[in-house]
Protein backbone atom coordinates (compact mmCIF):
# COMPACT_ATOMS: atom_id res chain seq x y z
CA UNK A 1 0.00 0.00 0.00
CA UNK A 2 1.49 3.73 -0.58
CA UNK A 3 1.04 6.08 1.86
CA UNK A 4 -0.94 7.99 0.17
CA UNK A 5 -3.76 5.63 0.14
CA UNK A 6 -2.71 4.38 3.90
CA UNK A 7 -3.26 8.09 4.60
CA UNK A 8 -6.67 8.11 2.78
CA UNK A 9 -8.01 5.09 4.81
CA UNK A 10 -6.86 6.16 7.71
CA UNK A 11 -8.17 9.82 7.31
CA UNK A 12 -11.57 8.52 5.86
CA UNK A 13 -11.67 6.13 9.03
CA UNK A 14 -11.31 8.60 10.93
CA UNK A 15 -13.80 10.89 9.99
CA UNK A 16 -16.35 7.68 9.74
CA UNK A 17 -15.52 7.61 13.52
CA UNK A 18 -16.15 10.49 14.69
CA UNK A 19 -19.46 11.56 12.39
CA UNK A 20 -20.75 8.46 14.52
CA UNK A 21 -20.46 10.68 17.75
CA UNK A 22 -22.76 13.46 18.09
CA UNK A 23 -24.05 15.07 21.04
CA UNK A 24 -28.14 15.01 22.10
CA UNK A 25 -29.89 17.95 23.80
CA UNK A 26 -31.69 17.51 26.99
CA UNK A 27 -34.93 18.07 25.75
CA UNK A 28 -34.73 15.17 22.86
CA UNK A 29 -33.52 12.24 25.58
CA UNK A 30 -36.88 11.65 26.49
CA UNK A 31 -37.63 10.50 23.68
CA UNK A 32 -34.68 7.84 23.27
CA UNK A 33 -35.28 6.98 26.50
CA UNK A 34 -38.81 6.42 25.62
CA UNK A 35 -39.93 2.07 26.53
CA UNK A 36 -40.95 2.48 22.46
CA UNK A 37 -37.14 2.75 21.63
CA UNK A 38 -36.50 -0.60 23.28
CA UNK A 39 -36.14 -3.98 20.78
CA UNK A 40 -38.61 -5.73 22.94
CA UNK A 41 -41.92 -5.42 21.13
CA UNK A 42 -44.19 -5.13 24.35
CA UNK A 43 -42.23 -2.83 26.09
CA UNK A 44 -44.55 -0.07 26.63
CA UNK A 45 -47.03 -2.69 27.67
CA UNK A 46 -44.51 -3.61 30.14
CA UNK A 47 -43.65 -0.59 31.20
CA UNK A 48 -47.26 0.29 32.08
CA UNK A 49 -47.61 -2.97 33.81
CA UNK A 50 -44.54 -2.34 35.96
CA UNK A 51 -45.77 1.30 37.28
CA UNK A 52 -49.00 0.06 38.15
CA UNK A 53 -47.35 -2.65 39.87
CA UNK A 54 -45.14 -0.65 41.98
CA UNK A 55 -48.09 1.38 42.68
CA UNK A 56 -50.75 -1.10 44.24
CA UNK A 57 -47.44 -2.98 45.98
CA UNK A 58 -46.06 0.83 47.42
CA UNK A 59 -42.34 0.04 46.90
CA UNK A 60 -40.26 -0.10 43.89
CA UNK A 61 -37.07 -1.67 43.22
CA UNK A 62 -36.02 -5.66 42.45
CA UNK A 63 -35.94 -4.73 38.73
CA UNK A 64 -32.20 -3.13 38.35
CA UNK A 65 -33.49 0.20 39.97
CA UNK A 66 -32.85 2.37 43.35
CA UNK A 67 -35.62 3.28 45.60
CA UNK A 68 -38.10 2.32 48.08
CA UNK A 69 -41.76 2.94 48.71
CA UNK A 70 -41.05 6.30 50.85
CA UNK A 71 -39.20 7.94 47.74
CA UNK A 72 -36.13 7.93 48.88
CA UNK A 73 -33.24 6.93 46.96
Amino acid sequence: MSRALLGFVLLAFALGAGAGCASVPAYKREHLADPIMSFEANAKKDARMMKAMEAREGSTGGTGGAGGGCACN
